[in-house]
This record gives C-alpha cells, sequence and structure tokens, in this order.
C-alpha cells in the first residue's frame, strides 16, 4: 500500500533527519582532519615524510573518535527509559526515535569497524614510511630510530602499535560474536566477549597517548621549508608554493615589493631550528563524558539490582516454555517492558532481557516472563527452578480462538488490540491487564486475532 509523503515524513522524517545530522558529522570531520594533515604548515615536515598515509589515518581517526563516543550512549537503557516515559518527551515521534536506539548502535558499530580498517591500513604505509624516509634533519619527528628500520618493530615495540594490535584482536572478537547465529544458539560467547569493550576502551585511552605523530611548534621562527643561515636547505624537504603565505614580515621601506616573476627567485631564512611536539590526545575529549554516563547508570543498575527477588510460582507450559511469576518490593512496570534476569547460579556474568507477560497492578504486585528455552541458559536455568522429575505439570491457556457460526462473531462488541513483541508476548499482558479489571470490559470473553499483517485488522477499525 502507497504511503502519502505527508504520512512517512511525520512518521520517518526526524529519523531520517538524525541520520543526515550523523552523516553530515562524520562527512565533515573527515574532510576537515584530512585537509589539516594534507595542507597544514604545522604538518608540513611530517607530510612530507608521510603522505597520504598521514592524512587518511588522522581522518579516519576522527570519524572513530565520534562513533566510540556515540555508541554508548544507546546502551544508558536507564537513561533511555526514563526520557521516554517522563513527561518532557510528549512527542510520540521522539519516543519512537529512542525505541530505534539498538539500530544506532549497530549502526555506530559497522562505522567504527570499517573506518578502523582505513586506520590500520594507513597506519602500516605509515610504518614504513617512517623506515623508509628516515630524515637525519628531523630526528625528533622521526618514529624510526635509523634507516630501513623493520616496520614491524614499530608495530609491535612502541606503545601506540602494540595497544592497536591488540584493540585490533578485541574488535575483531567482538565483532564476530555479535553475529545472530552465535547470538540465537550460544548467547553467553556474545555476552561475554561484549563485555571486551571495557578492554577496548582502556586500549584507547593508552593508544592516543604514544605521541609518535608531531606538530611544528615554531612556525614563526621557523617557517616550513626554509634555509638555515648556515646550512643548506633540508635535505628531501620541498619549498613551500606560496612565498606570501607563510612569510608576512614587510620590506623595508627603501625596498620595492617584488613583482611575480622575480618573487621566485626568493627563499625563506630560518631563524632557528624546527620544533616539534606531540598532539594533545583528543580521544579523552570524546569518550570521557559517555563514558563516564555509561558507568554511572551501570553503576546504578548494579546497586538496584541488589534488591532481592521473590519468586512464587513457576509454571511449565508445552512447547518448552517456562513462566515465572515474581514479587520485588516497590517495582513499577509498564506494558510493553522488558526486565532484565540475572541468576549467580547459572552464570555470573550473564544478564538476558525478557518482555513483561504480567505486570503489577494495584492490587496485585506479580509480575512474570515467559521464557522459551532455545540456549544454553534457558536451558539451565529451568533445570534449576524444574528439577527433573517423573510427573509432569501444565496448564491449558486462559485464551482461546473461538470459531462462531457463520463469522457472526456471537455478538460481541470488536475491540482491536495491535501489539508488537516476540510472537504473542505483547499481546497476551495486554489482554491480562484487560481480564484483571484494568480496563473497562463489557464482556468477559475476548476473541483474539493475530496476524503479521497489519491490513488484516482494518475490517474490524471499520465496524468498531
Amino acid at each position: 500500500m502507497a504511503v502519502s509523503w505527508s504520512s512517512w515524513l511525520a512518521n520517518e522524517g526526524v529519523k531520517h533527519l538524525c541520520l543526515f545530522i550523523w552523516l553530515s558529522m562524520n562527512v565533515l570531520l573527515f574532510w576537515k582532519t584530512f585537509l589539516l594533515y594534507n595542507q597544514g604548515p604545522e604538518y608540513h615536515y611530517l607530510h612530507q615524510m608521510l603522505g597520504l598515509g598521514l592524512c587518511l589515518s588522522r581522518a579516519s581517526a576522527s570519524v572513530l573518535n565520534l562513533n566510540c563516543s556515540l555508541i554508548l550512549l544507546p546502551m544508558c537503557r536507564t537513561l533511555l527509559a526514563y526520557l521516554r516515559g517522563s513527561q518532557k518527551v510528549p512527542s510520540r515521534r521522539t519516543r519512537r526515535l529512542l525505541d530505534k536506539s539498538r539500530t544506532f548502535h549497530i549502526t555506530c558499530g559497522v562505522t567504527i569497524c570499517i573506518f578502523s580498517g582505513v586506520h590500520v591500513a594507513a597506519h602500516l604505509v605509515n610504518a614504513l614510511n617512517f623506515s623508509v624516509h628516515y630524515s637525519e634533519d628531523f630526528v625528533e619527528l622521526n618514529a624510526a630510530r635509523y634507516q630501513d628500520e623493520d616496520p614491524r618493530k614499530l608495530l609491535f615495540t612502541t606503545v601506540p602499535g602494540l595497544t592497536g594490535v591488540c584493540m585490533v584482536l578485541v574488535l575483531f572478537l567482538m565483532v564476530t560474536a555479535s553475529t545472530y547465529a552465535i547470538r540465537v544458539s550460544n548467547y553467553d560467547i556474545f555476552w561475554y566477549t561484549h563485555n571486551l569493550f571495557f578492554v577496548f576502551y582502556m586500549l584507547l585511552m593508552l593508544h592516543v597517548s604514544g605521541g609518535l605523530l608531531k606538530y611544528q611548534t615554531n612556525l614563526d621562527t621557523h617557517p616550513p621549508g626554509c634555509i638555515s643561515l648556515n646550512r643548506t636547505r633540508y635535505r628531501g624537504v620541498s619549498l613551500l608554493d606560496s612565498f606570501s603565505e607563510h612569510f608576512h614580515e614587510p620590506l623595508p621601506g627603501r625596498f620595492s615589493k617584488p613583482d611575480e616573476l622575480k618573487r621566485s627567485t626568493f627563499v625563506k631564512i630560518c631563524i632557528e631550528e624546527p620544533r616539534f611536539q606531540a598532539n594533545f590526545p583528543q580521544t579523552w575529549l570524546w569518550i570521557s563524558g559517555p563514558l563516564c554516563l555509561y558507568c554511572a547508570e551501570r553503576l546504578y543498575r548494579c546497586i538496584r539490582s541488589n534488591k532481592p527477588v521473590t519468586i512464587i510460582a513457576v509454571i511449565s507450559h508445552p512447547s518448552d516454555v517456562v513462566e515465572i511469576q515474581m514479587v520485588k518490593e516497590n517495582f513499577k512496570a509498564r506494558p510493553g517492558q522488558y526486565i532484565i534476569l540475572h541468576c549467580p547460579s547459572v552464570s555470573a556474568l550473564e544478564n538476558h532481557p525478557f518482555t513483561l507477560t504480567m505486570c503489577p497492578t494495584e492490587t496485585k504486585a506479580t509480575f512474570g516472563v515467559h521464557l522459551k528455552i532455545v540456549g544454553d541458559w534457558t536451558e539451565r536455568f529451568r533445570d534449576l527452578l524444574l528439577p527433573p522429575s517423573d510427573q509432569g505439570s501444565e496448564i491449558l491457556p486462559f485464551i482461546q480462538s473461538r470459531n462462531y457460526p457463520k463469522g457472526s462473531g456471537g455478538g460481541l462488541q470488536p475491540s482491536p488490540c495491535v501489539a508488537g513483541g516476540p510472537g504473542f508476548v505483547g499481546s497476551s499482558l495486554w489482554i491480562f491487564l484487560a481480564m484483571a479489571g484494568i480496563f473497562a470490559v463489557s464482556r468477559s470473553r475476548h476473541s483474539v486475532h493475530r496476524c503479521a499483517c497489519l491490513l488484516s485488522f482494518l475490517p474490524l477499525w471499520g465496524r468498531s
């Protein structure tokens, strides 16, 4: 069914606007950093030594800084849940945008993987150029110790090189364990490897503190490409194209301004030797805020999770489904929300989200979830709650699909309920609330229709 432009703009406009802003920030950072290291006079000597690899490595690093900071924000689940449920976010468009946090997290992760490949390839070229283009004129600027030094020594004996190799290994483990097949078949592998993000960020902090890439600090007394008074022009370094762009001292009054033909014969004289200084690690500025916010939320969740939870009922259903009913003091939840189960007896590090199928009400504090036994964690959890026995127990589902004569619906007033979630979980919670008396209903029977196509509900709305 075709969607009008106004409907698409109302539903998807904010999402695509945020995507455009994010893309613009990445492109702007990449291009601005590329031009800085390609044309900036403070990086003239370093660019002469490393070439295009310098520009690509620093431009990709800027994109990595941005995405390594943004990727943590969607993982602040408590903060997102508070914003979504508070009155400070009245717009439904904004709430729908918050629901896309997982998609944004994956998008940032893919971007990190792509530009990490660019960053690594560029630094491999830089290590080779440091060795091949070793200059005795700029010993302080060289990362290599002598001409034609083995580039592998730069990778495995320096702090940036060694931490970079370790980060690539950690990132490879996290990415491969995040595939759908591994998450479904063995979730604990995904969870354990994804918690290596803390190691990744610690290595990132050390990686940027190496200080291998340096910039010139005395441009006023040593214009790039100048000639020293007691020596010839620096070997292997070309003069800058524009004389007036980098040498702004006025000529004495008795001298006239040189014309364009004679200007090319002028050279710049160095007052002192070039001085170089390591770049300030800007990565700290990018990730310190989001990382502190995420750590604060993890601490809050850890304190909140220490409150005891009492399991009052465990029911085994057909098709390897287990229902768990629990009670927790001062626990509040809304339909459609999920809880995270953590059982130290099963695994000390694993946490698994499950959508609520029973919410606490004003008269009943019980809440519950339904677990489908699909992995090793759910199997061990089921065996812990329901030890194997000869006598199994089953209960019939309280919702039945009724086929009335001639499709009349038995004279019941249609009350369509459309809910999302894994399978029937979202709809069953709303029906539970209706049966509990939270919503006013005129009859005690309900006809439940479940269909993957939303258009099948249109006839019901037409009759209601």
